[in-house]
């Protein structure tokens, strides 16, 4: 009774070391997609590569991708000086950091609202296979973008 236990577990123990190892290919490809996609140029030719976008398609997605670009500019601008203001600062207020608080999760709100919108539109746009396409190379340059910032400043003191 205890042998095929004893077996499971070893099984499993064997397993979660190749586990681990699984995840650094979709790390690499991170961020290969942010080498290809430093500036707003280079994103919209490698979103463009990715998609193949027929003549048709393309007339319906440009416009949706740009609206939304324009959207995410400005959030990620409001987002780094928010960053900014409570990580330059030696010391900040409890009132101060409560505030920084606040608007940090006004600017989610408003990054997860044009991301719905997004979503909506590029349905919409695209035929469903190019439009996830796209909407997973969005989330991954975005998540990048939040990590690279969240990596490199330190915490609130």
């Amino acid at each position: 009774m205890r042998l095929p236990l004893v077996a499971a577990a070893f099984a499993v123990a064997l397993a979660a070391p190749c586990h681990a190892f699984a995840q650094a290919p979709a790390a690499d490809e991170v961020k290969a997609i942010l080498a290809q996609a430093k500036t707003p140029a280079d994103k919209k030719a490698f979103v463009a590569s990715t998609l193949a976008l027929t003549d048709t398609e393309a007339k319906r997605f440009w416009p949706v991708y740009d609206a939304f670009q324009r959207k995410l500019d400005a959030n990620n601008r409001r987002y780094s000086l928010a960053i900014q203001e409570g990580v330059m600062a030696n010391r900040i207020s409890d009132l101060h950091a409560r505030n920084l608080a606040k608007e940090l999760v006004e600017i989610e709100d408003a990054e997860a609202r044009a991301r719905k919108t997004l979503y909506t539109a590029t349905v919409k746009a695209l035929p469903g296979r190019k439009a996830i396409r796209y909407l997973q190379v969005e989330s991954k340059l975005q998540s990048a973008y939040h990590y690279e910032v969240a990596s490199t400043l330190p915490l609130v003191k």
